[in-house]
């Protein structure tokens, strides 16, 4: 499976979540730590484990695992990280605060074709 559809995956399964804000960065052009992060806003802690959890089932199908996880729904930042592609599942102040569509602004933005 190729990146964009991996992407596709992880988009596809916060959205049918009911993640918020989602926005994916292409960051290829502007670091060497990975090709993407995906953003998303999560309502509440149970709403971010649910997220967490509903990102992590879809990918682990397509055989992929996370190389690390940081954070829990207590913390309000969980953190995926596949190594092509970091997934930052945030709280709406925790997302606010850390702004980090501006500290990447450079980033294009992508929206996967979902079929």
């Amino acid at each position: 499976m190729n990146y964009d559809q991996l992407l596709t995956t992880a988009y596809t399964a916060l959205l049918e979540t009911k993640g918020e804000d989602l926005v994916i960065l292409d960051l290829k052009e502007l670091t060497v730590i990975t090709d993407y992060f995906v953003l998303v806003t999560g309502r509440n802690p149970n709403h971010l484990k649910a997220l967490a959890d509903a990102v992590q089932e879809k990918l682990t199908i397509q055989d992929l695992i996370p190389s690390r996880k940081e954070g829990d729904e207590k913390t309000r930042w969980i953190l995926l990280d596949y190594g092509f592609m970091v997934i930052h599942l945030l709280g709406q102040d925790e997302r606010e605060f850390y702004r980090l569509e501006e500290l990447w602004h450079g980033a294009k933005r992508l929206t996967p074709t979902i079929a």
